[in-house]
């Protein structure tokens, strides 16, 4: 595949807007479809985590109001209070502790300590005991402000009292309310109570936060610890990723999300008397932008099709279009190999069958150009064997006019002798027609012999004034030009009857590529009529553009001038030698008296038009 071939460029430059339009929707499309289902997913997981965290609090304020019993049970605070120490008292204190323990299906275990009696007592599936204890659990101790507290998840204990043991063999994994017993109104410390819950209560309800295997969710106190999560390891231990200690905790805000190592972050706070926790929910990308990444393989493959598509399409359609161009080609490299008479056949009605068609006429005119050229030639021959016979006739009037003038030399007539010298002067000028281009001088001296000759005639009843810049008399002009703007004079304008007639040339550059030479007299005004007739015959002459026009354009037609040299004719030469800028004014002077005015381009020897 050759790449500087118009096929090979139309197929390319044609696929690549066509690929890269497609990239680019199939990228704005997943970037869309990303962030769309980047914010439906916040959104969705903001609320669900909003609802989750409800239902967390809910079970917290009921666990809450469970441990407000000591409280509302008159006799079991009473005793508290009191610290008796017999069985009834005892019988009392395991009712109460055991409706707090059979009030919540989630319940563990209850422990009470009383500081009057000194005595721990610990309700589980066991028979309650109790126990004369020194000194109350030390994680039962609730210090501060608030009386109660959570401890996040730990595995379960006997709160120190081993003899005899009550508990099961087996650890299970609890979180614990402690509240401290307060003396109402005042707020001298009665004893401590902590009730052990499963992490059921919690599992029941954080469970439905989130698909397990694909997202993850956190349940994290205010010191930093895990409360939950799907891995079990690390249950009741720190939470140590970098993102919860640079975003979360940071975050003076309830709620919000973020991304980060890959993976969407959404967070609610929950916020009880005892309680700052924070939920955490993690979605990986991969899942978030699962059903994306689908769309985007669909895409892929449309893409692969449509390609395809595409691609065959644009072959075939290259094909039909540029096989006519080739077909052309082969017309035209035919053509430069010599066969001038190749059958060229139509390929159809649009621009390149156009084309053809329009090649197939320019071998025909080209074909009947060769021949009327080899006609043309065949005459020229003959013309030039006519004018080598015509030329005998001139040169026998120059050898007469010489054998005349010397004639008149002889006899001591040196007017006549003038007079033909002039006219010898003229002929010879004129019969020179291989040079079409002279020196300016050289057309003010034939104009010289032009004006001797018309005094002769007129018996010197004019004057004549020429003037020549020193500066322009060697470029090169057209061939008798100045006779004719000088002869107009005698033929339209001279009166011999008028006294101090005059004629004057005047020839100077007025920049530095253009001159000007202007012709005057004082003969007889021309009439409106004839001016605007020769303004309208110069305005119509032929520019050389439309005169080369007429050489490659055989329809084209351009009048060539006539036997006579009129001033239609001078400014047709002279834009053809010097360019389409010449121009010539001819005007009535006031009073009487005409002037012509040739302007042009300054032209050179070396310069071609």
């Amino acid at each position: 595949m050759k790449w500087n071939n118009i096929r090979t460029k139309l197929i390319i430059f044609m696929l690549l807007p066509t690929v890269a339009c497609i990239i680019a929707s199939m990228v704005i499309s997943y970037h869309h479809t990303s962030q769309s289902l980047r914010d439906r997913a916040i959104k969705e997981n903001t609320n669900l985590l909003y609802q989750g965290s409800l239902n967390v609090q809910s079970m917290l304020q009921e666990l809450n109001r469970i441990s407000l019993i000591v409280y509302s049970d008159s006799n079991f605070y009473r005793l508290l209070n009191a610290g008796y120490d017999d069985m009834a008292a005892n019988i009392r204190i395991y009712s109460s502790l055991n409706y707090i323990y059979t009030s919540m299906d989630h319940v563990f275990q209850v422990y009470l300590y009383g500081i009057k009696d000194g005595k721990a007592t610990l309700i589980t599936q066991s028979t309650p005991k109790r126990w004369q204890e020194p000194e109350p659990y030390k994680n039962s101790v609730v210090t501060g402000t608030s009386p109660v507290s959570i401890e996040s998840t730990h595995p379960s204990h006997s709160y120190g009292l081993s003899s005899p043991l009550l508990v099961p063999d087996t650890e299970e994994q609890v979180f614990t309310l402690h509240r401290r017993i307060e003396q109402i109104p005042t707020d001298t410390t009665l004893g401590y109570l902590s009730i052990d819950v499963k992490m059921t209560a919690l599992t029941d309800i954080l469970e439905q936060l989130y698909e397990s295997g694909q997202e993850k969710l956190y349940l994290i106190d205010a010191e930093g610890n895990v409360i939950y999560s799907d891995n079990t390891s690390i249950m009741g231990e720190p939470m140590n990723q970098g993102w919860y200690s640079d975003q979360i905790v940071t975050s003076k805000l309830d709620s919000g999300s973020f991304e980060q190592n890959n993976a969407l972050f959404v967070y609610q706070s929950i916020q009880e008397p005892g309680t700052d926790w924070t939920l955490i929910k993690e979605i990986p990308n991969p899942n978030l932008l699962r059903e994306a990444n689908e769309a985007a393989k669909i895409n892929m493959l449309l893409l692969a099709v449509s390609l395809l598509l595409i691609t065959t399409a644009i072959v075939v359609i290259t094909i039909r279009i540029t096989a006519p161009i080739r077909q052309l080609m082969k017309y035209m490299n035919q053509v430069q190999s010599g066969n001038l008479q190749v059958d060229i056949k139509a390929t159809g009605n649009d621009e390149i069958g156009v084309l053809t068609n329009r090649f197939r006429d320019m071998m025909h005119t080209i074909n009947n150009l060769i021949l009327r050229e080899y006609k043309l030639e065949l005459s020229s021959k003959t013309n030039q064997l006519r004018a080598l016979q015509a030329q005998i006739n001139p040169h026998f009037m120059n050898n007469t006019l010489q054998i005349i003038g010397t004639l008149a030399l002889e006899l001591k007539v040196p007017q006549i002798y003038s007079l033909l010298s002039a006219l010898a002067k003229m002929m010879h000028y004129s019969m020179h027609n291989d040079n079409d281009i002279v020196r300016l001088e050289e057309e003010f001296q034939h104009v010289n012999a032009y004006i001797q000759l018309q005094k002769e005639r007129y018996e010197n009843v004019f004057e004549f004034h020429a003037e020549l810049n020193d500066d322009i008399k060697d470029m090169d002009v057209p061939k008798m030009i100045l006779q004719p703007m000088v002869e107009n004079y005698f033929k339209h304008g001279f009166d011999p009857e008028q006294e101090g007639a005059w004629i004057g040339i005047r020839a100077y550059p007025i920049s530095r590529e253009h001159i000007k030479i202007v012709v005057e007299n004082n003969g007889r005004h021309i009439s409106s009529d004839k001016l605007q007739e020769l303004r309208k015959e110069l305005a119509e002459s032929n520019t050389e553009s439309e005169i080369k026009q007429s050489l490659t354009e055989p329809d084209h037609r351009v009048d060539s001038p006539g036997p006579g040299i009129g001033l239609a004719n001078v400014l047709s030469r002279t834009r053809l030698a010097c360019g389409d800028d010449a121009y010539i004014t001819i005007d009535n002077l006031p009073g009487q008296g005409t002037r012509i005015t040739l302007n042009f381009k300054y032209r050179t020897g070396s310069e071609t038009p």
